[in-house]
């Protein structure tokens, strides 16, 4: 994996971190509201500014206060200045000058790590002038930006390139394999996240709906890049008390559609809801890859059985998703755990596997041969060929001629004869019928 520039945004609340972040990666990815501690963990994007690549971390808002969830908000911006090449710091020319101003930057200024200062909220060249003020925190050269506009970010991107270190380089490695983590709230998916990492990347709390925003981590493993994206929890629509918590179903929404892969959590203490069964419908229509990851699996009590039954009862509660694989796992035990990576590799490669044309109309004819194409009114229906015309999902077109002779029920049955003849475990196949003319 190429080593990239690294970028930490930092700040206290309300400055428009979350807003120069997405400017940065080019799509809403963090959550904007105009109150602060909306973002809560650190937020993992990625950009590219004239042919070069870089990854930008959106933090909480920092605050000096000794309440017990603004520590843990620290405490993750401090994570990410570790992780950084460079900091910026962002504070807002609306605002001046605040005391946690200060006091953020005499922590950056023994922080060994380069740290440029920008200034948000300067929508018109006359506010420039106002930027004066900004010198006294001893940060340097004040960087004019607008988060809104989007002005000044060349410049500010120009700057930071010129302080990378030399180890970084412009590589781009696009083979990622991306799974977002998919459930209701608190089922465990902040701590499966940290388990999987090894470290306390995300904020865990018993509170429903602490994780808001859509959490990407890049990291390695078995020499592939993965991308993590620990999603906010999906609430029924009637649940939505706030503006912030609709986007983060959207944000979750955005999640899936984004990876490759969905792993459908699954609170083993609750059972199976049917928002699970939601959330995993969005992900099959969206034609991602599944797991199915039963989490808490240490906290029940078990006898020779109970393994089975959840099992049976996860294959009649989600029929649509019999190629699924299923996985019993511990966030806190780790128990299976090391189990899930691998499993997601294999499944990645059977989303991307390909085969060949001539491979697939032998199984089609040993399928016909099983099981005559079907007529309807003394009409026969022709099957000519099969081939692949895409992956992630495998699509495939199948070649008739009178597609409305095409029952859902015979090609439900050939696309189960190519998953039996082909590994597709835990991916959907799609199947196109189209007329030869």
């Amino acid at each position: 994996m190429s080593k990239k520039l690294t970028v930490a945004i930092v700040g206290r609340p309300n400055v428009g971190k979350s807003t120069i972040f997405n400017r940065l990666v080019g799509e809403r990815i963090s959550i904007v509201e105009d109150f602060p501690g909306v973002t809560r963990d650190r937020i993992y994007g990625r950009g590219e500014w004239l042919n070069q690549p870089y990854s930008v971390i959106d933090t909480g808002g920092i605050t000096f206060e000794n309440e017990d969830f603004m520590t843990q908000i620290r405490y993750q911006a401090e994570i990410a200045m570790d992780d950084a090449d460079v900091i910026v710091m962002l504070a807002n020319v609306r605002d001046g000058i605040t005391k946690t101003d200060e006091q953020l930057a005499r922590v950056l200024q023994r922080s060994k790590k380069p740290v440029l200062l920008a200034v948000n909220k300067v929508d018109n060249p006359e506010q420039e002038a106002d930027i004066w003020q900004f010198y006294s925190l001893g940060l340097g050269d004040p960087y004019p930006v607008s988060g809104a506009h989007g002005r000044g970010l060349g410049d500010l991107l120009d700057a930071l390139f010129q302080q990378a270190p030399a180890d970084v380089d412009s590589e781009v490695n696009d083979n990622v394999i991306s799974f977002a983590l998919l459930g209701r709230p608190n089922v465990g998916k902040s701590s499966l996240t940290n388990a999987i990492l090894g470290e306390e990347r995300v904020i865990v709390s018993d509170v429903p709906g602490t994780t808001r925003d859509a959490v990407d981590t890049y990291f390695t493993y078995d020499e592939r890049e993965f991308r993590i994206i620990d999603t906010a929890g999906m609430r029924k629509r009637g649940k939505l008390t706030e503006p912030t918590e609709r986007y983060s179903v959207m944000r979750s929404h955005d999640a899936i559609d984004r990876g490759d892969i969905g792993v459908i959590v699954i609170n083993a203490e609750e059972g199976i809801r049917e928002q699970d069964k939601n959330v995993a419908g969005y992900a099959h229509e969206a034609g991602k890859g599944v797991i199915i990851l039963v989490n808490k699996w240490d906290t029940l009590k078990k006898d020779n059985h109970t393994l089975k039954n959840f099992e049976k009862e996860i294959r009649e509660e989600f029929a649509f998703l019999n190629y699924a694989p299923i996985l019993f796992v511990s966030a806190v035990t780790k128990q299976r755990l090391n189990q899930l990576l691998p499993l997601i590799e294999h499944v990645y490669d059977n989303y991307q596997r390909r085969v060949q044309s001539s491979v697939l109309n032998q199984v089609l004819e040993e399928a016909i041969r099983v099981n005559p194409a079907p007529s309807d009114k003394g009409r026969k229906l022709r099957v000519y060929y099969l081939t692949q015309v895409s992956t992630a999902p495998p699509t495939f077109v199948v070649m008739v001629n009178d597609k409305k002779l095409m029952h859902f029920s015979y090609a439900r049955f050939l696309q189960n004869q190519i998953r039996s003849s082909f590994d597709f475990e835990g991916v959907p196949l799609h199947l196109i019928t189209r007329e030869r003319h």
